[in-house]
């Protein structure tokens, strides 16, 4: 018999390590380890949660049982294996340092007990170091990866195991509450976890949305983006199962434009990819900046500041909208998290870690690839990167992608009636204008123009050409 490891692969279907390779039967397993959850947060756990009571009904429904463990992942699999005679164990690999890690642990523990590993690259179209440049090096330039990502052949999806596969599991084991880990309940409202959910998602945004995706992406008012983001984080939908939907997307388009706007949401997907294989080759950057300058950028330390950013107070609305949006849904909108991302390293001067760890602990799709990507290229450290010397104008974003303001008044009610010439002149108004327009809105915290001044020269020192 072989053990199941599932992590971030919560769902039947295509999952290689599920049925491969071939066993008499398996049994799944989860295992809440604390090195682990020691890097969770509750919208994190919460969705995880829901998905697991999911998925194990789905084994059951199969005389199965997904089997539930709590405890360090190395210890409890090889007690598990030794309890049921199993020989062997299987998994998707990690991307990240600290999964990685985790798993050379779990290699050397059952090595220790006789029991072999079967681990497979499940997250990914394309394996890290699979695509590479000329000279065999990952690539560190978005543009070039895609033009090898989008004409390489991908596999497609697989079936699930078929029920005869599956093993009795020695004992019912329960899932735990939030409470149980020692996780509050989310300040947010978490969405609908769980593969059939995942399911649901995917073919409603590829039956309609996504042919209109080059279009409506950037405006966060029509929420015309996929929402799969946490399926794909938490492994309830396979990543071949989406491209294989969006491939369909593209066949069944009715014109050349909704074509192009699925190939749009295609390069959504490389990105993804493109930032697990800079993830994979530097673990670092979790913490570190990926690109180097000649001297350490002068980060503010203005921890006011940093809390009326967090809290959506900063009287720049459209931030306020997508960091009340976050604390409200768990979420946020792609363009809105480059525009609170911008705000706070080049409008704040304050290091982007602070905004990571605030993301971490906040959004429920987080994986450290892709928010990690994202933050360092706000803050022009990151590979790829929005140059130091392009900044964004919070008004001027907010004006472009949200030109009515309704998805400002949406998050901020305190503008609710105000219209959205004056939510867009907010920073331009009188402290008169603005007590009668939103008395409970704030001011704006800092003057744009020259916060963008002084994030320039703060470059520029970094670089050296201060000196």
């Amino acid at each position: 018999m072989r053990l199941h490891w599932h992590r971030t692969d919560l769902r039947p279907s295509d999952n290689l390590a599920l049925v491969s390779p071939d066993a008499d039967s398996i049994l799944p397993v989860y295992v809440f380890d604390p090195r682990i959850l020691d890097h969770a947060a509750p919208p994190r756990v919460a969705f995880v949660l829901d998905s697991l009571a999911t998925l194990r009904e789905w084994y059951r429904t199969r005389e199965s049982d997904l089997v539930i463990l709590r405890g360090e992942a190395p210890a409890e699999l090889a007690r598990l294996a030794e309890a049921t005679d199993a020989d062997a164990v299987s998994w998707a690999q990690a991307y990240s340092g600290l999964g990685r890690r985790r798993d050379d642990r779990v290699r050397d523990r059952l090595a220790d007990a006789g029991v072999e590993t079967h681990t497979v690259h499940d997250h990914l179209l394309h394996e890290p170091g699979s695509i590479t440049t000329n000279d065999g090096d990952p690539y560190a330039v978005y543009s070039y990866f895609w033009k090898k990502w989008k004409d390489r052949e991908k596999a497609s999806s697989v079936a699930a195991p078929g029920a005869d596969r599956l093993a009795d599991a020695p004992e019912e084991t329960a899932i735990p509450t939030l409470a149980d880990l020692g996780f509050d309940d989310p300040e947010a409202t978490i969405p609908a976890g769980g593969y059939m959910e995942a399911r649901h998602r995917l073919n409603d945004f590829c039956g309609d949305d996504i042919y209109r995706y080059e279009d409506t992406r950037d405006a966060p008012a029509t929420d015309a983006t996929s929402r799969l983001s946490p399926h794909l984080t938490h492994g309830t939908v396979g990543i071949r199962t989406v491209h294989d939907r969006v491939v369909r997307a593209r066949e069944e388009a009715p014109d050349d434009a909704a074509r192009e706007a699925v190939e749009t949401f295609r390069g959504e997907l490389a990105w993804r990819e493109f930032y697990h294989h800079v993830l994979y080759f530097n673990p670092e950057v979790v913490t570190e900046n990926y690109r180097g300058y000649e001297h350490d950028i002068e980060w503010r330390d203005d921890p006011e500041a940093l809390q009326a950013w967090k809290e959506g107070q900063t009287g720049y609305p459209i931030v306020d909208a997508g960091m009340r949006q976050l604390r409200r849904e768990a979420y946020m909108h792609n363009r809105v998290r480059m525009i609170v991302a911008s705000f706070l390293t080049k409008d704040l001067l304050l290091d982007w870690r602070e905004g990571y760890d605030w993301f971490r602990r906040k959004l429920v799709d987080h994986n450290p690839a892709n928010d990690n990507g994202g933050w360092q290229w706000a803050a022009s450290t990151g590979t790829d990167a929005q140059p130091y010397f392009r900044i964004f104008n919070p008004m001027t974003q907010g004006e472009r992608h949200d030109p009515d303001a309704d998805y400002i008044r949406e998050y901020v009610p305190e503008l609710e009636g105000v219209d959205a010439d004056v939510i867009h002149r907010w920073h331009e108004l009188s402290d008169a204008e603005r007590r009668d327009a939103a008395p409970d809105y704030p001011a704006p915290i800092v003057d744009h123009g020259e916060r963008r001044e002084a994030a320039l020269t703060m470059f520029e020192r970094a670089r050296g050409e201060e000196d």
